[in-house]
């Protein structure tokens, strides 16, 4: 499994028609793109994927697609969506049946309604279908103490919890490293400074927005890593993360708006996303353009 979640890893967008509909060509298009550029796994995520925006039979749907067209070429993480515990568990079958290999399990917690062990019994129930990554994102509104308590239970009680993507960076990461290394993968959501910075505590991978963009320097990043030259890591988060996380997040419609945007001046995908989400105008894209281009990330 960790095997699988080393270097780095690109997140599954779900892209749409002008119309709100799923761009299901589009989407193959996006699997085949980063299975190309070197991508050994593939992850559908609650956010990136943006199934807040979508219906059950939706979510299903973009999952059994990716799987289908990926074909085994790329080893596949679906993921749910604030599922109480026997929704969770019927995805789990779904998705294990449709031929996924691991599952992102993201409980809901409206209110602070769960505590760790309710949460640990969540993920425990789960993993007896099929081999379960948490998300920390769960535990950002309850704080860092909550989060690392739930770890804990969690370590102790199921052998098929094998990996957790971080959301809460920073001292969090830091020791949730410390504790989850040894028995599951590590990946760092987001980019590649998130990594960085986790990286000496046993961070394994990391979601990679550039290989789905412009994959060699993802490639040259993980290189320096494997490397240790870190000098090098510095400078290309230097010279291209830092600059284009600058222009996608003071977009209209924030940095997803703009990752999508990217996807169609790639000739990907479409830029469109369903409402109430925005989208970026033609006067916007032409910025957005020539802000890549001044990046280096577009020819």
């Amino acid at each position: 499994m960790r095997a699988h979640l080393t270097g780095p890893l690109p997140s599954i967008k779900t892209p749409f028609h002008r119309d709100g509909r799923i761009d299901f060509d589009g989407l193959r298009n996006l699997i085949d793109f980063n299975l190309a550029a070197g991508a050994k796994a593939l992850m559908l995520t609650a956010g990136d994927s943006h199934y807040v925006a979508l219906t059950e039979q939706e979510i299903v749907e973009v999952t059994r697609t990716t799987i289908e067209h990926t074909a085994g070429r790329a080893f596949i993480i679906a993921a749910d969506r604030y599922y109480n515990t026997t929704q969770a568990v019927g995805f789990a079958k779904f998705a294990r049946d449709a031929g996924a290999d691991l599952l992102m399990v993201m409980p809901p917690d409206w209110g602070g309604s769960c505590t760790p062990q309710s949460l640990t019994t969540h993920y425990q129930t789960v993993a007896e279908i099929m081999p379960v990554m948490l998300v920390s994102n769960v535990f950002i509104a309850r704080g860092q103490k909550f989060g690392l308590d739930t770890l804990k239970l969690i370590l102790a009680s199921s052998a098929n919890v094998v990996a957790i993507k971080d959301d809460m960076c920073g001292e969090f990461a830091r020791k949730m490293s410390l504790l989850v290394q040894d028995q599951w993968a590590v990946i760092s959501g987001g980019q590649k400074q998130n990594h960085l910075n986790n990286h000496p505590y046993g961070c394994d991978g990391y979601l990679s927005t550039f290989l789905s963009i412009k994959p060699e320097l993802a490639h040259a990043y993980w290189r320096a890593i494997e490397g240790n030259n870190l000098a090098e890591a510095r400078r290309i988060i230097r010279d291209y993360d830092h600059p284009f996380f600058e222009l996608v997040l003071n977009l209209p419609g924030g940095f997803n708006a703009g990752i999508q945007a990217v996807l169609e001046l790639k000739k990907i995908a479409q830029r469109w996303r369903r409402p109430p989400y925005s989208s970026l105008t033609d006067a916007e894209m032409e910025s957005l353009a020539h802000g890549l281009k001044n990046i280096g990330l577009l020819d």
